[in-house]
C-alpha cells in the first residue's frame, strides 16, 4: 500500500514538473516584469487540477495526501514563486472551507474553486498588523442577522485577482472567519506594485467599507477562528511556503551548476575552482535537508498529528533561510551577470527573501522554535 502511494506521489510531482517546465519556467521572468500572471496560465492551472488536488473527489480534486501536495508546490516554485504564492492562498481558503465549511457553503463554493473557476485569496495581513495577527483591527459586527465588515487588509496576495476572500476579523469577543465574495458591495481592490519579490502574485489592499454580509458568510462557529480556524490555515500556508523555499533552493543549484559547466574564469571553467564547489556542495546538502523536513511536516499532518505545527514552523525556517542564502550565492557564481535581468537568480534572489517575512518573520519563528526547546527541556 505504501509502496502504490509513493509511486502516486512522484507520478503526481513528475507531472508537475513537467507542466512547469512547459507553461511556467520560461515565462516567469516576464511576469516578474510585467507583475502579473496572464489569465490564460490561470485557466490552465485549473486544466491540470493544480489548485486544490487535495480536495476529496467529490468536492472536485483528486485526494491527494498532503506530502504529495508538498511536492506539487515546491515544483511549481522551483519555476515561479510568484504562481506558488498564488497557489498557496488559494489552497488556504479551500483547505478551510473543505474543514469547516457548511454544507451550503461547499455546494456553493468548492466545485469552482477547485477548478480554478473561482480564485481564493487569505486576508489577514493589515498595515498595522502582520506576523501579529492579534493585532488585527478589521471588524465585523451583529448587523442584521448577519454581519457589518469595516476594515482594511493588506499585502493580499492574489488580491487583484480574487473572487473570494477569506476574511478575519475582530468582532467584540473573538475573531471570526468571514468567506466574502469580491462582488459584495462595499468591497474595494487597490493594486499594489513594484514589491521586491514575488512581483507577479498580483498583491493588493482590499477594504471593506461598510460590507454586508449574510449569516451564511461566517466559516465555523463563531468565536472559533482565532484558535482553530485561523491556527489550521496559517499552518497549511506556512507548509506551502516551505516546500516553495525549498523550490527556490533546487532552482539555484539548477542555475549556479550549469553556470559553472559553461564560465571559465582565466581558462579554468567555475566548475573546477574549490570555491565554488563548496558553494554547489552545500546547496546540495540543504535542499536535501529541508525537503526532509517538508516531508516529515506532510507527513504528520496526514497522520492527524498536532507535531505537525512545530514540524511545519521548523521546515519553513531552515528551508526559507537556506534559500535566502543559496540565492545570494547563485547571485555571486553568477556575477554580474546575476545582477541582470538576463538570468532568473536575480528574481530567486528578491523572492528569497520574501519567504523569510511571509507566513510568520523569521523572528517569530524562532521563537517559537525556541519556545519548543524550553517545553522539551522540562518535560
Amino acid at each position: 500500500m505504501r509502496a502504490a502511494v509513493a509511486a502516486d506521489r512522484a507520478l503526481d510531482r513528475v507531472s508537475a514538473r513537467a507542466f512547469v517546465r512547459e507553461h511556467i519556467a520560461p515565462h516567469a521572468d516576464v511576469w516578474d516584469r510585467q507583475g502579473a500572471v496572464p489569465e490564460e496560465t490561470l485557466e490552465r492551472i485549473g486544466e491540470a487540477g493544480l489548485w486544490a488536488p487535495f480536495l476529496p473527489a467529490d468536492l472536485g480534486g483528486r485526494g491527494l495526501d498532503m506530502v504529495a501536495l508538498g511536492e506539487i508546490h515546491e515544483e511549481v516554485g522551483r519555476g515561479c514563486s510568484s504562481v506558488r504564492s498564488l497557489l498557496t492562498v488559494h489552497t488556504m481558503l479551500c483547505w478551510a472551507l473543505n474543514r469547516w465549511g457548511s454544507a451550503h457553503q461547499l455546494e456553493q463554493w468548492a466545485q469552482d474553486l477547485a477548478a480554478g473557476r473561482v480564485l481564493g485569496a487569505f486576508c489577514l495581513s493589515e498595515a498595522g498588523a502582520g506576523s501579529d495577527a492579534a493585532g488585527i483591527a478589521t471588524t465585523a459586527v451583529a448587523h442584521g442577522g448577519g454581519w457589518l465588515l469595516r476594515g482594511a487588509k493588506k499585502w493580499i496576495t492574489g488580491g487583484q485577482r480574487a473572487d473570494l476572500f477569506l476574511v478575519f476579523a475582530r468582532t467584540e469577543a473573538s475573531i471570526v472567519a468571514l468567506l466574502v465574495p469580491r462582488t459584495t458591495p462595499g468591497v474595494r481592490v487597490t493594486p499594489i506594485h513594484d514589491m521586491l519579490g514575488t512581483r507577479a502574485s498580483m498583491l493588493a489592499e482590499i477594504a471593506f467599507d461598510d460590507v454586508v454580509l449574510g449569516p451564511e458568510a461566517l466559516l465555523g462557529p463563531s468565536a472559533f477562528a482565532a484558535g482553530m480556524v485561523l491556527t489550521g490555515t496559517l499552518d497549511l500556508g506556512r507548509y506551502s511556503v516551505a516546500a516553495g523555499s525549498v523550490g527556490i533552493i533546487q532552482a539555484c543549484l539548477d542555475a549556479s551548476s550549469a553556470y559553472a559547466g559553461e564560465r571559465s574564469v582565466g581558462g579554468t571553467l567555475l566548475r573546477e575552482l574549490p570555491l565554488i564547489q563548496a558553494k554547489l556542495s552545500d546547496m546540495v546538502t540543504d535542499v536535501r535537508a529541508a525537503r526532509l523536513l517538508c516531508e516529515q511536516a506532510g507527513r504528520l499532518k496526514d497522520a492527524g498529528d498536532p507535531a505537525t505545527i512545530m514540524a511545519t514552523w521548523v521546515a519553513k525556517y531552515f528551508a526559507s533561510t537556506a534559500a535566502a542564502r543559496h540565492a545570494t550565492e547563485a547571485v555571486q557564481i553568477h556575477g554580474a551577470n546575476g545582477c541582470s535581468p538576463h538570468y532568473p537568480v536575480a528574481r530567486y534572489y528578491r523572492d528569497a527573501k520574501v519567504m523569510e517575512i511571509i507566513e510568520g518573520s523569521n523572528e517569530i519563528q524562532r521563537t517559537t522554535i525556541a519556545g519548543e526547546a524550553f517545553r522539551e527541556g522540562t518535560s
